[in-house]
């Protein structure tokens, strides 16, 4: 018994030490929330509910881990480390309403090997930031961005088209600034437009804009622009729109070279909110087939793409990635690369999506400051 208690109160003491140690030499202040502040740590989640501890070692393990998690927690009340938490709150509006702004902080979750953040979490911020847009000027009705008059009429938003340019990718623990807006898309849909910025410096790192059709969730057709959406939307909309690129789609160029990733289905993990695959999977679909020599010593710089179809649980998808060929049978030249890609069903070959990329040499150096 004794034995058992003293073994118990080691183990303790051991596990507050080496936590308090590990946190000394990554010189951080412990654990912070989705907002950048620090939590108070209790110890609970320490503790260990064993009977028959005798009540003098008991005393003694609490006081001694209090004492080890007083530096801790004496850290979140220095005004110098608080000063150094960026404003990551839950966004702003700006230019009269027109444009919703709102900051991140690059988690180390979001970041690829070389530190720059993934393709994917930047296309997931940027739908984050449309979705919260619609929130603050106040016709959000439920889901991914539905209005009230949508979900009465059961439609949903669908992508359709999406470009994508980037002039910098940010790295671990920088803050990001991101601006969207929407305009009109002739009569059948919207098209939002964002800007991402270095939060402390103001330079550009990305443009993109997409155009948004409406969809009944029920029959999963393409529907009209109902009047009592438009209504909605009409004061929250501006005619500035990004830059369209115009692209034409030639899969069967000679100079390019097929490279395909087979077997690719959908997970369930892979649906959003409106019960569909959402857009981002897609684009790490994409990504799937890009030959390792190109994702290893390149990094995209533009991208374009074009939504044909819904993609369902039971589908299984082909990736083709086109590599344009120059230089006597090389990959691209030394400053670029341009790629072609397709989505399409294994059977039927129906296609789900077609697009384009341009991919330049990897600025690793170039973020990190080492150039």
């Amino acid at each position: 018994m004794v034995a058992m208690a003293a073994s118990t109160y080691f183990f303790l003491n051991s596990f507050s030490y080496h936590d308090m140690t590990r946190n000394n030499l990554r010189r951080t202040p412990g654990p912070k929330d989705a907002h950048g502040i620090i939590k108070k740590n209790d110890g609970s989640s320490r503790s260990l509910h064993t009977k028959d501890l005798t009540k003098v070692n008991a005393t003694k393990v609490r006081a001694n881990r209090a004492s080890f998690l007083k530096p801790i927690m004496m850290l979140g009340q220095n005004k110098i480390y608080m000063d150094m938490i960026p404003d990551l709150g839950f966004g702003s509006m700006l230019s009269d309403g027109f444009v919703f702004r709102q900051n991140f902080q690059i988690r180390s979750y979001e970041v690829g090997s070389d530190q720059a953040v993934t393709t994917e979490t930047l296309m997931n911020l940027l739908q984050e930031t449309s979705i919260n847009h619609l929130k603050a000027i106040g016709v959000w009705g439920d889901g991914l961005g539905l209005t009230r008059e949508m979900c009465k009429m059961n439609l949903i938003w669908v992508m359709s088209k999406l470009q994508v340019a980037v002039d910098r990718y940010p790295i671990w623990e920088d803050v990001i600034q991101i601006d969207t807006w929407k305009g009109a898309f002739g009569k059948i849909g919207m098209c939002s437009n964002w800007t991402i910025c270095d939060a402390k410096t103001g330079e550009i790192l990305l443009t993109a804009s997409c155009t948004w059709l409406l969809m009944n969730e029920e029959t999963r057709r393409l529907s009209k622009f109902p009047d009592e959406v438009r209504s909605e939307l009409d004061k929250h909309l501006t005619n500035v729109t990004l830059p369209v690129v115009a692209r034409k789609w030639s899969p069967r160029d000679e100079s390019s070279v097929d490279h395909v990733r087979n077997g690719i289905m959908p997970r369930w993990s892979d649906l959003d909110m409106n019960q569909h695959v959402n857009n981002v999977k897609y684009i790490g679909w994409i990504l799937e087939s890009v030959p390792h020599s190109i994702v290893e010593n390149y990094e995209l710089a533009s991208l374009t793409l074009e939504y044909r179809r819904e993609c369902k649980m039971e589908s299984v998808v082909q990736s083709h990635t086109y590599v344009m060929v120059r230089n006597n049978g090389k990959i691209g030249d030394y400053d670029h690369v341009d790629c072609k890609h397709a989505l399409q069903l294994e059977t039927g070959g129906g296609e789900i999506m077609k697009g384009w990329s341009i991919w330049r040499p990897k600025q690793y150096g170039n973020r990190l400051g080492l150039e």
